[in-house]
């Protein structure tokens, strides 16, 4: 939730305080009356002078559902918190009939304001008991309380007896074994009572203990549990604000791992269990960036690959209404220093972290359709349909819009505030009704099997608009699939009924039994095998968001699969046994005790393809340092930095020596250098007088080559950074020239008069003169982002001085796009290269050479992306070029198509002298809307501010409506309809036939790419480098990408992951070159932004 609300909150509450997979027709999920059912329970909050959503900032977060078989009656019980009201317990009658039981088994609790529940055997004696946290009004704080099962239907709170009181403001509690020591530890997981107001973001608080915030982990000493989070290493400060906890075996090496979700500005913690009674907190060294608010959380193995994947929720809204009526983003440069304060990389977005098996995760939220949900709670993993694919259920809704900007507007205006100022006091209840209360409907996303989801919650009848919190699954009818209970704020819980047994999936159902305390072997990892395929289930029941799931059943889904060929049931400590022949829709008893081999847990292999080299070929290892410039600064409405797209590098043979040397860019204050390989083969850096001259510059691209026709091998070195002013003679080529000896010296003589912001330079003898002529990409016009600039084609007079000869290849118009890349190559194979442009916003242009004479050839021209590498290369090895070209990818907010393209408006539209750069873009629903948000468009063009005087008469406009065709006239328009990186096959006439890379290369964009053939078959290999964070904060960052290699075969591309290539790629990618030694041993060299450059060997 969002610190911009809590501001003016604070300034009330201190005056408040100063006076006192479905077809259409197959409804999956059946709404239960709950009159019929026996239940009748209403999580109802009123409002109270003490305690209301302005003195607790939690009020809306709502209650939890526990599902679980108390008496041991093979029928799945109900317990349900309750905030103001007394909790309640309802015992399955079966025939879906309940009893409420509350009072008879005197469970109702006498605590205030219950949060999280959990079921479970604390004591090991085969019943389960009901653990209940508890929140609210510090004032009010009592306590958690521990209802221990007295076999009779009765319970008796313990909590002080076991030593599970706990103090702080507790939002769930997870049992698990972390010590392997057959009994069930517990971890509490609280949230700070602290007003964010009072936290200064700059000392960072995370290392100091407060006995009220943060976490606690209990350890179970034989019945009595000793509070060991120090020790153990868990965090447990006044900046935790936990939401929400999930507990599996990440790593897979037989212990388990936890993942603390934390609400504002706080990141996520990341456990990894060090098997020694402590853990490693890794979130910053395994992940890429967090959900901002993060909320609840799930963790499960959503593509069968058997390694568990995580997913959190926040608060980002899928549609435009929402989206501009209830967030606000924070800017770039409060992200940039909330990272440099050690909050990490969190974005407002749920996030899917999938798990990569090597201590790494990607976070695919985007690509997978699931990143935006609204204010969400629960995060549910669990198999809908029995299809054998875990689905995905969204709990959603928050009782008042708390973040509504025109009410957060009239909560910080000035009469607002006089009004409190004049009485000394405020009417919680009067401001409390100027908020929106808008019900919205909760997501079940259908799993399709490719690391996709479908939102499918109307089809299966989940739809209903409400205000969810909590939700827990469990077989509540004993039919072989997971029934559905959501408790809401102020209306009647859901009771949802699974029909999955009506489609024909089949299913098995586990009963176990663990060793010694762990009764009901919580922590089991069950894995299923049906020829080649498999399904792995983690067994813990506290999941979502305040809530967890049957221990005493685990349901599977086997889809079509009518007998398994084998079933692991692997207990913690590593004891395991194998069943055969397992026939489905039947439920099976397992116990610990017959376990009697000791499972082999997988390690990462050793040996890989490539091993990491860097320090065995520098003194010091090529470091880039990126500046400080912020191109939003200037450009409010542009959405990407083009400042950052630096380190450059090139190869050549700078002392004529036969071995490769390598140039290394630098950016403004940092000198470029070149890295002049020795015969042992490593490398000395040389940085010439002249680019320590020329610090003040940002280095784009840069080529070497012999241009003034003396044998020796000069360095030409373009210039960018779209810091400077356009036309600034900063922009122009810089010429080194070589003086025979290796040493390079600008010849002021011989530079290219032509000021460009660009991006990059290659060279080629395009006429066949013996001299290499040049192409010099424009990347883009500063401060008017959109605006196209100039590209050049320059021909070589043989002594280094070169003329413009653009209007031969392209025309009248050199104005190609905003160019990121380029190549010459022979793609019709006639002698004379040919030249290929890629850029933003554009499509990839091919120049075909005709003995000096060009013309263009269309048919890629379509394919317009956001372009950002290319080479060219023979990729099938049928002796034609092929084209190979990096775009942004599918794992990013942005949505295009050839029907439903994002385009960009580039055009002086307020008349006030200065371009501004509009996107449009379509959601969901086929409409084309604004990208940006409104503070954003107004503050660029204020003429619009009387216009959309209030968010709500911005939200939710279409794109023809803010800006009419008359708005449009006269704009530059630039569009973008795909957004792949894909390989364009040669075929037959010159004819270009597009495959998309495989799904992992369009996590992240392509920065760079390197061909080379690694395995000496003849058939060369694609190495992709990506990632990128220069994004606005409504856009997200690109960091799903650890480099990846691809095979071409006849059945398409085949993908070798880091775990066993060897090459982990992490950082932004931009730049790669292949280098030889002496001996021909190939190194692969990788510019990373702001980091040091990464090497790598064949092994």
């Amino acid at each position: 939730m969002f610190k911009k609300l809590f501001l003016p909150l604070l300034i009330l509450t201190a005056a408040c305080a100063s006076c006192n997979k479905k077809g259409a027709n197959d409804i999956l999920f059946s709404l239960q009356q709950n009159d019929t059912l026996g239940i009748n329970f209403i999580n109802q909050l009123n409002d109270q002078d003490r305690t209301n959503v302005f003195t607790f900032r939690n009020y809306y977060n709502g209650g939890g559902v526990a599902i679980g078989d108390i008496n041991n009656d093979g029928l799945n019980d109900v317990y349900l918190t309750s905030n103001q009201g007394g909790n309640k317990l309802y015992l399955n009658k079966g025939n879906w009939k309940f009893e409420d039981i509350t009072d008879k088994a005197g469970v109702k609790g006498t605590k205030y304001w219950s949060t999280g529940v959990t079921m479970v055997d604390i004591n090991g004696d085969g019943w389960l008991d009901i653990y209940v946290c508890h929140s609210g009004n510090i004032i009010d704080r009592k306590g958690n309380e521990l209802f221990i099962n007295q076999h009779n239907g009765t319970f008796t709170e313990e909590a002080e007896k076991y030593g599970l009181v706990d103090n702080g403001l507790s939002t769930q509690a997870i049992f698990f074994d972390y010590d392997n020591d057959n009994d069930l530890d517990c971890f509490v997981l609280n949230n700070s009572f602290k007003p964010i107001g009072a936290f200064d973001f700059s000392k960072n608080l995370r290392a100091v203990v407060d006995t009220l915030g943060g976490a606690r982990l209990y350890r179970n000493d034989g019945g009595h549990f000793t509070n060991v989070t120090q020790q153990a290493g868990i965090f447990s400060s006044d900046i935790g604000f936990g939401l929400g906890v999930s507990v599996a075996d990440l790593n897979n090496d037989g212990y388990p791992d936890i993942y603390v979700s934390n609400d504002f500005f706080e990141r996520d913690y990341l456990y990894i269990n060090q098997k020694n009674g402590t853990f490693k907190e890794d979130v910053q060294y395994e992940m890429g960036h967090l959900s901002l608010a993060s909320m609840g959380s799930d963790i499960a193995d959503i593509n069968n690959d058997g390694h568990p994947d995580i997913f959190t929720t926040e608060m980002l809204p899928e549609g435009d209404k929402r989206l501009k009526q209830m967030t606000s983003f924070e800017s770039f440069d409060v992200i940039k220093l909330k990272q440099n304060d050690g909050y990490f990389n969190q974005y407002m977005q749920n996030c899917l972290q999938l798990n990569n098996g090597d201590g790494s995760f990607s976070e695919i939220a985007f690509s997978a359709g699931v990143a935006a949900t609204d204010w969400s709670w629960g995060a549910l993993f669990f198999d809908m349909d029995n299809d054998g694919w875990k689905d995905i259920f969204v709990s959603n809704g928050i009782y008042k819009d708390l973040t509504d900007q025109d009410y957060i507007e009239f909560l910080g205006n000035r009469e607002s505030m006089d009004k409190i100022a004049e009485k000394r006091s405020f009417d919680y209840k009067e401001f409390s009704n100027k908020m929106i209360s808008t019900p919205t409907v909760n997501y079940a996303f259908f799993n399709n099997r490719n690391l996709t989801f479908t939102n499918k919650a109307k089809e299966f009848g989940l739809d209903k608009p409400s205000f969810s919190n909590g939700a827990a699954y469990g077989d509540l009818d004993g039919d072989g699939d997971n029934d559905l209970i959501v408790n809401n704020v102020n209306s009647p819980l859901f009771i949802y009924k699974n029909n999955a047994n009506k489609l024909g999936n089949n299913y098995i159902q586990l009963k176990l039994t663990g060793s010694s305390a762990n009764t009901f072997g919580v922590g089991t990892t069950v894995k299923a095998f049906s020829k080649d395929k498999s399904v792995v289930y983690y067994h813990q029941p506290t999941r979502g968001f305040e809530s967890s799931t049957s221990p005493n059943l685990l349901t599977i889904g086997l889809g079509k699969v009518n007998v398994l060929d084998s079933l692991q049931v692997i207990w913690p400590g590593g004891k395991y046994q194998v069943i055969k022949n397992v026939k489905a829709n039947k439920v099976y008893s397992y116990k610990a005790a017959d376990a009697t081999a000791q499972y082999n847990y997988d390690l990462p292999s050793a040996s890989t393809l490539f091993t990491e080299t860097a320090s065995t070929l520098f003194d010091n290892v090529p470091m880039h340092v990126e500046d400080h410039f912020i191109d939003f600064d200037n450009e409010r409405l542009m959405l990407q930095m083009l400042s950052t797209e630096n380190p450059y590098m090139a190869k050549g043979d700078i002392n004529g020596d036969g071995l490769d040397d390598f140039y290394f860019g630098g950016s403004k204050d940092t000198p470029a250098a070149i890295y002049i390989q020795q015969q042992n083969g490593r490398f000395k850096r040389y940085i010439p007088e002249d680019f320590e001259k020329q610090v003040y510059l940002e280095n784009a691209g840069a080529v070497f080559g012999d241009f003034d026709g003396d044998g020796d091998q000069d360095l030409i070195v373009a210039v960018g950074g779209n810091a400077d002013e356009p036309g600034d003679p900063i922009y122009l080529p810089r010429f080194f020239e070589n003086d025979g000896k290796g040493n390079l010296h600008r010849n002021p003589q011989k530079s290219i008069r032509l000021s460009v912001n660009a991006s990059v330079i290659v060279a080629a003898d395009y006429d066949k003169d013996g001299h290499l002529d040049l192409f010099l990409g424009g990347r883009s016009v500063p401060k008017t982002y959109g605006e196209a600039p100039q590209s050049f084609v320059l021909h070589n007079d043989g002594k280094g001085n070169f003329t413009d000869v653009s209007a031969k290849v392209f025309g009248a118009d050199n104005k190609l796009g905003m160019v990121t890349a380029a190549q010459w190559a022979d793609l019709d194979n006639n002698g004379y290269p040919d030249l290929v442009v890629a850029g933003n916003w554009m499509g990839i242009k091919v120049y075909k050479n005709n003995k000096g004479s060009f013309t263009e050839d269309k048919q890629l021209d379509n394919y317009k992306g956001w372009w950002s590498a290319l080479q060219v290369a023979d990729i099938n090895a049928d002796g034609k070029l092929d084209i190979v070209a990096g775009n942004i990818g599918q794992n990013i907010k942005f949505k295009a198509s050839a029907t439903q393209p994002m385009k960009l408006y580039v055009k002086d539209f307020d008349n006030n002298g200065t371009k501004e750069c509009i996107t449009s873009m379509y959601k969901n629903d086929s409409i084309a809307y604004v990208f940006h948000m409104k503070p954003d468009l107004v503050g660029q063009m204020p003429l619009l501010k009387k216009k959309y005087l209030k968010y709500a008469d911005y939200a939710g406009k279409p794109f023809d409506q803010v800006f009419d065709a008359d708005a449009l006239k006269g704009a530059e328009v630039h569009e973008m309809n795909y957004l792949s990186s894909a390989v364009f096959i040669a075929g037959a006439g010159g004819k270009f036939n597009v495959k998309p890379l495989p799904y992992n290369a369009q996590l992240s964009n392509v920065g760079t790419i390197l061909i080379d053939d690694i395995d000496n078959s003849g058939k060369p290999s694609i190495i992709l480098g990506g990632n990128f964070y220069g994004f606005k904060p409504e856009v997200g960052r690109l960091d799903a990408s650890y480099g990846q290699i691809y095979k071409y075969t006849d059945k398409g591309f085949t993908y070798l992951p880091p775990s066993k290539t060897g090459i982990k790629l992490t950082g932004q990618i931009r730049s790669s070159l292949m280098i030889k030694n002496r001996q021909q041993q190939k190194y692969y060299l990788f510019g990373v932004n702001d980091d040091k450059l990464k090497a790598y060997k064949l092994r």
